[in-house]
């Protein structure tokens, strides 16, 4: 069994939020197999399947800052080793769009990794998703905490259509795989030429030979000699 949680902050002021975009990859998922949210762990809960693997979803109802208080209690609750946690957040490090998968590590300042570092180590999977830096650092806390733009709508919904389309492969342990369905929703492939193939113009086929032009098959083998002298 995994544990998948998506960082966000409660309550309706801050549900476009860039911060909020870990519940907006849950929820998708959720909406996607008919899962019912409902309370526990202090957050909310819905259990989900991919083929014989069962996923529990889970937002954490704390603010931001204090996320780990719920990861803790359904880990425990679950007796789950933090390898069995992957964590949905927000990237300022990456552009908006951008996806990677990390194991471990540093918690780089985001306060909701913080929390569940303090709470069951760092030793859990993050889907670190990228909302792009505003420009300086005294901004962040403003951007973090706005929507996203409207002309960010496109870039945002193939994100998470990516994300639902790898959601099987990350629940496999096939992070490669997982992060190639993303990668093929957000940026895909075109032909060489930039046009999509399908769309492509098609050759006309040669016109056929008409009655005043013998062809080939009919010439004698002086004729044809002649012919190659034109």
């Amino acid at each position: 069994m995994q544990l998948w949680v998506g960082l966000g902050n409660p309550g309706a002021k801050y549900v476009g939020n860039r911060h909020n975009v870990g519940f907006m990859a849950l929820d998708r998922i959720a909406e996607d197999q008919g899962a019912p949210w409902r309370s526990k762990f202090q957050g909310e809960v819905a259990e989900v399947r991919f083929g014989s693997e069962k996923v529990w979803l889970l937002k954490p109802g704390t603010f931001m800052n204090l996320s780990g208080q719920s990861v803790g209690e359904a880990m425990r609750f679950h007796k789950l080793e933090p390898g069995d946690v992957t964590v949905f957040h927000d990237e300022l490090d990456l552009a908006p769009g951008k996806l990677r998968l990390k194991q471990g590590g540093g918690h780089a300042g985001h306060n909701g990794l913080r929390s569940i570092h303090q709470h069951i180590g760092p030793e859990y999977a993050r889907v670190r998703l990228g909302i792009g830096h505003p420009g300086h650092k005294d901004r962040v806390a403003g951007y973090v905490l706005s929507d996203f733009a409207k002309a960010e709508g496109q870039m945002l919904d193939d994100l998470l259509r990516g994300i639902l389309d790898g959601a099987p492969k990350l629940a496999a342990g096939d992070g490669p795989g997982f992060s190639n369905a993303v990668a093929l929703r957000v940026n895909p492939p075109r032909s060489s030429g930039g046009v999509d193939a399908s769309t492509a113009p098609k050759a006309k086929p040669d016109a056929p030979a008409t009655g005043d032009e013998p062809t080939a098959s009919k010439l004698s083998p002086l004729q044809r000699l002649a012919a190659r002298f034109k």
